[in-house]
């Protein structure tokens, strides 16, 4: 933080409505490269200014004044009281918060009472401008040239007048990415402090998301993010779309999540982003725990969603559910069909993952039940969609249903579909479910060991007669599908505990294959590098060495989903360098770290003290949750469900925490 704001702001705090101090930190910025600025002074050059130059100080006139903040109402409504949440944060630190247009001349300033006399001095006040033209090179006018955010310092303003400042800036743009104006946060130069851009960028960015959502009361917003926490938080995506599911716009944020174009998304619809129409989007909604659903972007990106729509256009996605049939969506709404990859091409030198794929290649099609193991994060879906591809049926549906990520008792419906009427909220003409979906195709059952008892039977009796009989209904209707299934837990075990029906295991185990866990391949810089050029193919993306060591000793308990969300992460933190570096990885990869590996040298490569005790105390943490587990095992004389049931947990994150312990 910038030095003096501790004081003011607990260890935790938010630094604005939904930022923590630590992702402000995590854009630690120096001022401006030499490149930079050679540019940015031959330009104030051009422009005719010399460095002892006497700026033009003059400022509008007052009816003029007047008319420029008319004329950018909204970014001032907008942006006010952001500006003085910032402030907030940076107050008695001899720095001020600075509002401009897109020409760069000032609308609104506030600050520290005794810096705002010394930069009254160089004229930082409402209707000067600061564009490059007319101060030459500073942050205001420099981020607008360079349309990207950016710190000058010091003597790095092309004017020797404003050399005693440093100021940290960051463009403010509309849904349409153009320039609508800067916010700046400019100090006295000896209080520099290199976190201060982060403050300043994700203020801006607040800006932006509120300008957004006003912009679109009566279009569907879709608030999207891999990382489910993040929904809620400055750090997600806004998309938009009218409610017929015609693209309309998305944030800077809602473009790097889906990883496509503003233009490549024009070309879209909802339907064709995501597979599924808006009105089965709010019917899941409904369902949804937390009003927050998955869903797969047809390229294959998984994303975290949570809608909110306008009165308008609500009535009328009300009107769209009550005309809808489940014959316009053939797979799930929760894991939608996309092309996939080939098995070949999931192959990156790995010997365990080329001798899966040879498994895999010998069966793909042959009516052989496959049953994919390993820990989360692995990879089991892309797999099961590359058998698909594999299949004669690739060119039919492939329906995925993950069967720990519904409500139990929303799970029979889902699965077996049910009749008009067959139970209180029922939709009008019943619902098809996943296996009469996947017919002629593919069904995926992720997480199969999350199945309850009674469902496993009657799933069992599905593969047995190839006939489903859905809920309400008294007749069976004949299907014809491949299953493939999905599970990181012990099912052996579970067959042991009476958790899961020895009968169904035999029947689906066909061909039982365990994907490695990432920290057991020897492809790792293959697996990172293909990653950065799915999440980013307009650019060529660096990885340097003390990262790539960092990768190789970490043990990656959430794999390649873990691994995919870390990268888009560091992708946003490194900016326009194209490079990823150690200050770039989020705090929570150094915590996963094993302990006895030394975290000091790592922490003063991030610039931060915190990440070696916070290893140290995740250590203690879990060493007393094992202990824990263990005596509570032992006092129930092993029996794992009223363990559970005592420490207050699922069996199957018992489970999941007894099998992490014996890796």
């Amino acid at each position: 933080m910038i030095p003096g704001a501790a004081a003011a702001m607990p260890s935790g705090a938010a630094v604005l409505p939904g930022l923590s101090v630590a992702q402000a930190c995590q854009w630690p910025v120096v001022p401006a490269p030499d490149t930079l600025i050679d540019s940015a002074h031959r330009r104030s050059a051009a422009y005719g200014l010399r460095p002892d130059s006497v700026a033009d100080y003059t400022p509008l006139s007052r009816g003029e004044l007047a008319i420029l903040l008319e004329r950018n109402h909204a970014l001032y409504r907008h942006a006010t009281p952001v500006m003085e949440s910032l402030y907030e944060q940076i107050i008695h630190t001899h720095h001020m918060v600075v509002l401009t247009d897109a020409s760069g001349a000032i609308l609104h300033t506030i600050g520290d009472a005794d810096f705002m006399e010394k930069a009254d001095r160089v004229a930082l006040s409402p209707g000067v401008a600061w564009s490059e033209q007319s101060k030459g090179t500073n942050a205001i006018g420099t981020a607008i040239a360079e349309q990207s955010a950016t710190v000058i310092h010091a003597g790095q303003h092309y004017l020797s007048a404003n050399h005693f400042l440093t100021c940290s800036a960051a463009p403010i743009f509309d849904a349409g990415g153009k320039l609508l104006g800067v916010l700046d946060v400019t100090g006295d130069q000896h209080h520099f402090h290199r976190h201060t851009l982060g403050l300043v960028r994700m203020s801006a960015q607040m800006i932006e998301n509120q300008l957004f959502t006003s912009s679109y009361q009566d279009a569907v917003l879709l608030h999207v993010h891999s990382r489910p926490e993040f929904i809620g938080t400055l750090m997600e995506g806004l998309i938009c779309f009218r409610p017929d599911g015609r693209f309309l716009a998305a944030s800077r944020s809602g473009l790097f999540q889906t990883g496509m174009s503003m233009a490549a998304l024009q070309m879209h619809s909802f339907q064709s982003l995501f597979g599924i129409s808006i009105a089965q989007l709010m019917d899941q909604l409904r369902r949804a725990d937390g009003g927050l659903l998955a869903l797969n972007l047809f390229n294959g990106i998984r994303m975290h969603v949570r809608a909110s729509d306008g009165g308008r256009s609500r009535q009328m996605i009300s009107h769209a559910a009550d005309r809808l049939t489940l014959r316009e969506t053939p797979q799930s709404p929760l894991q939608p069909a996309s092309a996939g990859q080939s098995l070949a091409a999931l192959a990156t030198g790995d010997a365990q993952i080329d001798a899966v794929i040879s498994k895999l290649s010998k069966v793909a099609g042959k009516g052989i039940p496959v049953l994919l193991t390993g820990e989360t994060g692995t990879g089991k879906e892309r797999f099961a969609r590359a058998i698909h591809q594999a299949s004669p049926r690739h060119r039919q549906a492939f329906v995925a249903l993950n069967c720990a990520a519904i409500p139990e008792s929303l799970i029979e419906a889902e699965l077996f579909g049910y009749e008009e009427g067959a139970f209180t909220g029922a939709r009008k003409k019943g619902q098809k479910g996943k296996i009469l979906q996947a017919h002629g195709g593919t069904l995926f059952l992720d997480e199969i060991g999350d199945m309850p008892l009674n469902l496993q039977a009657r799933l069992l009796r599905v593969l047995q007669e190839r006939a489903v009989l859905p809920v309400g209904a008294v007749s069976t209707i004949p299907v014809n599908i491949e299953v493939i299934c999905a599970t990181h837990q012990p099912l052996r075990q579970m067959i042991a505990d009476k958790l899961f029906r020895e009968d169904l295991y035999y029947r689906l185990n066909g061909m039982v294959v365990r994907l490695p866990a990432l920290r057991e391949r020897t492809d790792l810089a293959v697996v990172v590098q293909r990653m950065l050029a799915e999440l980013d193919a307009q650019r060529i993306w660096e990885i340097s060495e003390a990262v790539m060591d960092e990768f190789r000793r970490h043990p990656w308990p959430g794999n390649l989903r873990q691994l995919h969300s870390l990268l888009r992460t560091a992708m946003l933190m490194a900016d326009d360098s194209s490079r990823i570096e150690i200050q770039h990885l989020p705090d929570d990869f150094w915590e996963s770290l094993p302990a006895a590996q030394t975290h000091t040298v790592a922490a003063a490569e991030m610039g931060t003290a915190s990440a070696a005790s916070a290893v140290t105390q995740a250590t203690t943490v879990a060493a007393a949750e094992r202990r824990l587990i263990r005596d509570t095992l032992a006092a129930c004389d092993g029996n794992v469900s009223a363990a559970a049931r005592q420490l207050g947990i699922s069996r199957n994150t018992l489970y999941r925490k007894l099998s992490a312990e014996s890796d």
